[in-house]
């Protein structure tokens, strides 16, 4: 996700920086997923769950948050 969103400020225009938020978007849901099966696996216990979940859930807000105001502008 981090990387994505890297590559999105150095885009090489708008068009560029939105697809590559989007990916980081896209990144995060998966993020999601392998934070569930860390969990339901007992590699991580709840606390740590929570605590990267959450930041995770935030991000994901952050995110769409930008996207759906470039739709706004388009």
């Amino acid at each position: 996700m981090g990387a994505n969103v890297k590559e999105a400020i150095r885009g090489q225009s708008k068009a560029d920086f939105y697809a590559k938020l989007g990916i980081s978007l896209k990144e995060s849901s998966e993020t999601e997923y392998w934070l569930d099966l860390l969990h339901e696996t007992e590699f991580i216990n709840d606390e740590l769950f929570q605590v990267m979940f959450s930041d995770n859930i935030e991000l994901t807000k952050i995110l769409t948050a930008i996207l759906k105001t470039r739709r706004k502008c388009s």
